[in-house]
């Protein structure tokens, strides 16, 4: 029996992000596994069978998608659980949506964006309305690659940015929810 999280993931830069954050904070007995999809549509095409055909049977699923410009982030959610509820795997599955996109988690960890672009005066940011809270910013890329001039690029950022993300952030609600997901599960295997 392996004590194994699987990671449905809408896109690579979420997978790199994790390769570099879950170590941090998983239990060593804890596997992982990332599957990075191509895009929202390929994820949701093909989420079911792969929770289905999943031959570990111990495992547990957490489905990471962007809301990107959804409106109803609610209406989406249940959506990506009814499809885990197809797999037939639901009690052993978790959906978290990234308010927006995953760069907010980022923005709400500015010192994280600071270590990892090797960058000066993100952190005196943080306070500011803007950062404060960016589960609510229209376009959390947009405005990293702003406050970063440019030097933020998706994946090499995305990897190196998940190296000091704070696990214990609250700034932001999505991401608050994806580390307490985790971590429910993380002690639900523990005790098999």
């Amino acid at each position: 029996m392996r004590k194994e999280l699987v990671f449905l993931l809408e896109e690579r830069s979420a997978k790199v992000m994790l390769e570099t954050f879950l170590p941090r904070m998983l239990d060593e007995r804890i596997e992982f596994r990332l599957i990075a999809f191509e895009g929202k549509q390929d994820l949701e095409k093909r989420m079911v069978m792969r929770i289905k055909g999943y031959i570990n049977n111990d495992a547990r699923f957490i489905v990471v998608r962007d809301q990107d410009s959804d409106p109803n982030c609610v209406a989406l959610k249940a959506r990506l659980i009814d499809k885990c509820k197809a797999s037939g795997r639901a009690a052993v599955s978790l959906v978290r949506i990234a308010c927006r996109e995953l760069e907010t988690f980022y923005l709400a960890d500015l010192n994280a964006v600071e270590k990892a672009l090797c960058m000066k005066g993100l952190v005196a940011k943080q306070q500011g309305a803007k950062f404060r809270n960016p589960d609510y910013l229209v376009s959390p890329s947009h405005e990293l690659k702003i406050l970063t001039k440019q030097k933020y690029e998706k994946i090499a950022g995305s990897r190196e940015i998940g190296r000091y993300l704070e696990v214990d952030n609250v700034r932001s609600d999505s991401f608050r929810n994806l580390v307490q997901g985790i971590k429910r599960f993380e002690r639900e295997l523990l005790m098999l």
